[in-house]
């Protein structure tokens, strides 16, 4: 697993040993990418089920103001933690172990890009994107979740519309944007 673009581009990251994460492929995280980069430059980035932190390590990499990793393992945690000092990025990041729901009850911070990778079929995008809409969406936001391709999500949660869906094998991307946030939330 590696960095795809920007400062850290090629550095090599640290997986989580064992089958309770799934990192994300090079494929999916390039287009990915591709579909936000517009919005990532000085964005605020959550990455909720982090795991080894590639994601939130790839929006740093290319231009993300800052990103709050989340995860409530501690070895995944250490490893989100040494992966940022490798690429020099601890300075625009804090890593949270806590579950997601506490993490989110407890954070005032709006987010403009927010990415959600649970484990699969656990039914957490949802209620995720349910509790991201309490106050942690910034104008403009973009959700993206990746879920099994048999996951059933709505067109919309609150104020996030589904925009694009891609699949990719065993893995779908669900990219939703806000629509009707006023100005100045």
């Amino acid at each position: 697993m590696r960095v795809i673009a920007g400062k850290a581009r090629s550095l090599r990251l640290k997986t989580i040993e064992g089958m309770d994460t799934r990192p994300t492929t090079d494929r999916i995280k390039e287009t990915l990418f591709n579909m936000i980069q517009p919005s990532l430059a000085d964005s605020r980035f959550l990455d909720l089920f982090a795991g080894s932190g590639q994601l939130g390590i790839e929006a740093l990499s290319r231009g993300a103001h800052r990103c709050d990793f989340v995860d409530s393992a501690p070895g995944a945690v250490r490893v989100v933690t040494e992966n940022l000092k490798k690429c020099r990025m601890t300075e625009r990041a804090a890593v949270h172990q806590r579950t997601w729901d506490a993490f989110l009850a407890a954070s005032k911070t709006r987010y403009s890009l927010i990415f959600l990778d649970p484990p699969y079929r656990s039914g957490l995008c949802l209620a995720a994107m349910e509790a991201l809409c309490g106050g942690h969406l910034a104008n403009h936001a973009i959700v993206v979740c990746e879920t099994a391709p048999e996951e059933t999500l709505p067109e919309q949660v609150g104020p996030l519309a589904l925009s694009k869906t891609t699949k990719y094998g065993n893995t779908r991307v669900l990219l939703y944007r806000t629509v009707g946030l006023g100005e100045g939330k």
